[in-house]
C-alpha cells in the first residue's frame, strides 16, 4: 500500500461515530444564544433518549415520518386547481421554509436540527384549499380556526405511534410550531428564524406561481420594493436573506433592518390586495366550490359523527363532536374533500 493510501486507511481505522452525546456537546460550539437539545425543557412525557439523534433531530424525523406531513403534498397553497405542475404546494412551501431558515440559521451559528424540526412542521394543521378553506372553517367552527393552533393540535394529538397520543414533541420544537404566526414571538432564535423564513419564503414563491399563471406582471408590482429586492425570484431570496443575517447578527432577536421590513411588508399588502383575494386568481365557481364543499363536509359528520374514521371518532367523548369534525374536516386534502364531498352528495 503506498503512503498515502496507508494514512487514509489508518484514519478511517481511527473514526469513531457520532453519537448523541458527542453531537450534544458539539452544540455548544454554536452561538451562546443558539438552543441546545441537551438544555431542552423537555417533552410532556419522559422518554428514554435515542443512542445517536438529539432530541431536536428525533422530533424533525418524526415529523418526517407523519401522516400528517404526507398529506401537505396535495394541499393547495395558493391557486386552487392549477394547470400545470410547478405550482407549489403546501409541502413544497413547508420545504422552501425550510432551506430559507437553514441559511439563516447556519449563518448566525445557531441549532439547524432545531430550526429545520419546527420548519418541517409548521404547515401541519392547514386545511384543504389553502387560506380559502382555513378561512371557511374559521367562520364555521365555534371558537373559530387558526392553522398555527391546528399544527400544534396535530403533533401533541392528531398523530398518534407507539401506541402513544401524539408526537411527544419537545418544548422548542411545539413552541416554534405554535408561534411560526400569531402574536406571541417564539422563546427561541430558532423559532423566530422560522416565523421570517415563512414570509420570505410564501410572499417569493407567490410572486413566482403569480407571474407564471400570467395574471400579473412585474410592472405590477411596488417599484420601491423591487428596485430594493430585485427583480428576479434568487435575487430577491439572496437580498432578505442577507439583509435578516446581517440585521440580526450579534442581537437577541431575528429581524430585518426598517428599510427591508417596510419593503417586504408593501410586497406582502400588495399579494393580499392583488393575488391572494384576486377574483383573477380564484376564479368565483371555484370559491364557491371551496365553501359548499368546506361547509357541507363540516354539516354532515356533525350531524354523522360515525361516519367519520375511527381514529377521530375516539377522541369525541373527550373533546366533543364540533372539535373531532374540525379536526377531520382540516385533516382533508383537496382531492379527498372533493372525493368524499362526491361520494355522500354526488
Amino acid at each position: 500500500m503506498r503512503p498515502l493510501e496507508e494514512k487514509v486507511a489508518s484514519a478511517i481505522r481511527g473514526n469513531k461515530m457520532f453519537l448523541r452525546e458527542d453531537i450534544e456537546k458539539r452544540e455548544y460550539r454554536l452561538s451562546p444564544l443558539a438552543a441546545k437539545s441537551a438544555e431542552s425543557k423537555g417533552r410532556r412525557l419522559d422518554e428514554e433518549p435515542c443512542s445517536l439523534r438529539t432530541d431536536f433531530q428525533r422530533d424533525r424525523d418524526r415529523i418526517i415520518h407523519s401522516k400528517a406531513f404526507r398529506r401537505l403534498m396535495h394541499k393547495t397553497q395558493v391557486f386552487l386547481s392549477p394547470e400545470g405542475d410547478h405550482y407549489r404546494t403546501r409541502l413544497t412551501h413547508t420545504l422552501e421554509v425550510a432551506q430559507v431558515a437553514r441559511t439563516i440559521t447556519r449563518a448566525l451559528n445557531l441549532n439547524e436540527d432545531l430550526t429545520e424540526a419546527i420548519a418541517l412542521g409548521h404547515d401541519l394543521g392547514h386545511t384543504p384549499f389553502g387560506h380559502n378553506g382555513e378561512s371557511i372553517l374559521n367562520g364555521i367552527h365555534p371558537g373559530g380556526f387558526r392553522h398555527n393552533e391546528q399544527s400544534l393540535r396535530v403533533v401533541d394529538v392528531l398523530e398518534s405511534s407507539q401506541g402513544r397520543e401524539g408526537m411527544n414533541l419537545t418544548y422548542e420544537v411545539r413552541d416554534g410550531i405554535l408561534n411560526h404566526s400569531g402574536s406571541d414571538m417564539p422563546s427561541t432564535l430558532e423559532g423566530e428564524v422560522v416565523r421570517i423564513s415563512d414570509r420570505i419564503a410564501y410572499i417569493n414563491h407567490d410572486i413566482d406561481d403569480a407571474l407564471r399563471s400570467g395574471v400579473i406582471t412585474l410592472d405590477d408590482f411596488p417599484s420601491e420594493a423591487l428596485n430594493l429586492f430585485g427583480e428576479r425570484h434568487s435575487r430577491r431570496i439572496d437580498n432578505m436573506v442577507n439583509n435578516v443575517i446581517d440585521a440580526s447578527d450579534g442581537n437577541d432577536h431575528i429581524r430585518m433592518d426598517d428599510e427591508h421590513w417596510k419593503c417586504l411588508n408593501l410586497l406582502r399588502d400588495f399579494m393580499f390586495g392583488n393575488i391572494y383575494r384576486s377574483k383573477n386568481v380564484k376564479k368565483e365557481e371555484d370559491l364557491m366550490m371551496v365553501e359548499k364543499v368546506i361547509c357541507s363536509l363540516y354539516t354532515f359528520f356533525s350531524e354523522n359523527p360515525n361516519e367519520m374514521p375511527e381514529d377521530f371518532q375516539k377522541n369525541i367523548v373527550r373533546d366533543g363532536i364540533a372539535e373531532v369534525v374540525k379536526d377531520f374536516v382540516a385533516s382533508m386534502t383537496d382531492r379527498y374533500a372533493i372525493n368524499v364531498y362526491g361520494r355522500i352528495f354526488g
